[in-house]
């Protein structure tokens, strides 16, 4: 893949994920968020593909920012998963 190409597929991913989360509700955003985390694991190994195949400077560059966030999402989405389900526990009542 020649630089074009991936700067290419950068920009549409990134259009069509904003177009997609500007029209989620906010009720389902959370919920939604969790089930995001396995699309942004299969975005670190095609990013650490492109790190791998990298014949330039900038292909690397890219690909190695593109698996620090999409790791950043990964964790961030289920610390607000976990933090969702939290809501949903019993309170224990002390005695």
């Amino acid at each position: 893949m020649d630089l074009i190409q991936l700067v290419f597929i950068f920009v549409l991913a990134a259009f069509l994920g904003y177009e997609l989360i500007k029209k989620v509700p906010s009720q389902l955003h959370t919920p939604l968020m969790s089930g995001s985390n396995a699309i942004s694991g299969i975005t670190i190994v095609g990013a650490l593909l492109a790190v791998k195949q990298s014949d330039t400077k900038v292909i690397l560059i890219l690909g190695i920012l593109a698996v620090i966030l999409a790791t950043i999402n990964v964790v961030g989405g289920y610390l607000v998963t976990d933090r969702m389900l939290a809501m949903f526990k019993k309170k224990e009542t002390r005695k």
